[in-house]
């Protein structure tokens, strides 16, 4: 991919050429407005602030260890290459996973031992990195490990899931978060002061709510806000007026669809904020995940079926109706399905969210590790079963029948003699486990030791 020089002599990379203009058009505010230095680059201090680690590898052009740069659309990913590629004296090459395949990496890597051979370095940025597929990566993995390439990769997808394992340890993840609104205001602020590459020279200005309106509705996402105020702009100058209105904005914006991907990491993050909000008794932020969900195309099954698991992990017997309730929206969900089902969803989130909470339905767990620990154990004779050898071999002697006795229970050993004793179940006193613990201490005489076994069942 051949562009045109940079400041160092090098040929700038095709890739960070100002992109997406139809032929002889215009080129987009987006790519014009694409930050040319460090101090341009907003809201990523935190990766490449005075004094980090990687602006003094960048500043000195020093930057010999291979990195992945991990943030959502519109961050910077691929500004910061591009400063990097107009700063440094190696040699700059640039693919996009999307279209390169094997035979790229191996044209890129053969003339980087060339230039390596002569005391070259070569940089090779990959955008988009997660889209390669294994071989792919596999394929840049040696070049990568022995410094034939210094790799850049950009994703929007954690590189810890979507870049195998060996790549990843060979590089230093730094992860670009979304620009917060304040950071995309003086983004849209410098593009409508701008005379050479942004909007000055038609002398419009955008009335403060309308820029702080795009700057929240954007998302984190600085090229969407440009995009939306180029089109607003374009709008104010066809009306012959000269300010960016409320409305202007709005109708350029549009509607937004969250950053969300069933498959990646929006998708587990926010699954595990809702049910820890529920699990919190926090409704309110139960239901506002919720409805990030269901608005980001979430399936609403997905969404139902953690609400079954949760109403039996975390609030258990400390409100049986909960599973009650919960099901029955399942089955309503299934018979009514969206957008009529929201309706069940936040009922049952909202119902789950007010339960008292118990957990105590995990003693099954600690059943099962003893199992898992301590091996089988024979089942108690007087527990087995009578009907076939009860006369032979004493099966079923012994056994107490808890309804020919008051309260219909009774005291006896129902565990293998080796675990009398043992405990799994840990009661609450939440809600309506409260009088079922009340009335489970009772019946262990406050927490003395079971029954013994009876003498004639041994």
């Amino acid at each position: 991919m051949v562009g045109a020089a940079n400041a160092s002599g090098h040929e700038q990379p095709a890739l960070f050429e100002e992109r997406g203009a139809p032929a002889g058009g215009r080129v987009p505010l987006a790519a014009r407005m694409r930050p040319r230095s460090l101090d341009e680059l907003a809201g990523q201090d935190a990766v490449v602030g005075p004094g980090t680690p990687l602006r003094r590898a960048i500043e000195a052009d020093r930057l010999f260890q291979s990195i992945i740069l991990w943030g959502p659309p519109g961050s910077g990913k691929t500004s910061l290459a591009a400063i990097i590629a107009e700063r440094t004296q190696a040699h700059f090459e640039t693919l996009s996973a999307v279209l390169a395949g094997v035979a790229d990496i191996r044209r890129v890597v053969a003339e980087a031992r060339r230039r390596r051979a002569s005391g070259g370095r070569t940089i090779l940025f990959v955008d988009e990195i997660h889209r390669f597929n294994r071989a792919q990566q596999d394929a840049l993995l040696p070049h990568v490990e022995d410094g034939t390439v210094t790799l850049i990769g950009a994703t929007t997808e954690n590189p810890f899931f979507e870049v195998v394992g060996p790549l990843v340890s060979r590089a230093r993840v730094f992860q670009l978060r979304p620009l917060e609104p304040r950071h995309i205001r003086q983004i849209l602020e410098r593009a409508l002061a701008d005379r050479e590459r942004g909007l000055g020279s038609l002398s419009l200005r955008a009335a403060p709510e309308a820029l702080e309106y795009l700057a929240r509705a954007a998302e984190g996402d600085a090229r969407s806000a440009l995009n939306a105020l180029e089109l607003a702009a374009e709008a104010t100058v066809a009306a012959r007026v000269t300010v960016i209105d409320l409305e202007s904005a709005r109708q350029a914006m549009q509607r937004r669809s969250p950053r969300y991907d069933r498959s990646g990491d929006e998708h587990y993050d926010t699954i595990s904020a809702f049910i820890k909000s529920v699990r919190g008794s926090d409704v309110d932020a139960a239901l506002f995940w919720l409805a990030k969900m269901v608005r980001s195309g979430e399936d609403p099954r997905f969404i139902m079926r953690r609400l079954l698991i949760l109403a039996a992990e975390d609030v258990g017997l400390a409100d049986p109706q909960a599973i009650v309730i919960t099901s029955a929206c399942a089955h309503a969900l299934e018979w009514v399905g969206l957008p009529e089902a929201q309706y069940h969803l936040a009922l049952a989130t909202i119902y789950l969210a007010l339960a008292p909470k118990s957990n105590s339905a995990g003693a099954y767990f600690s059943a099962l590790e003893e199992l898992e620990r301590s091996g089988q154990h024979e089942v108690p004779d007087h527990l087995k079963d009578a009907s076939r050898d009860s006369g032979a071999l004493g099966h079923g002697k012994g056994y107490l029948y808890p309804h020919d006795f008051p309260g219909h229970w009774v005291q006896q050993a129902y565990l293998p003699a080796a675990l009398q004793g043992r405990r799994f179940y840990r009661p609450s006193d939440q809600g309506a486990e409260a009088e079922l613990h009340r009335r489970w201490v009772a019946r262990r005489g406050g927490g003395g030791e079971e029954h013994p076994v009876p003498p004639e069942a041994k």
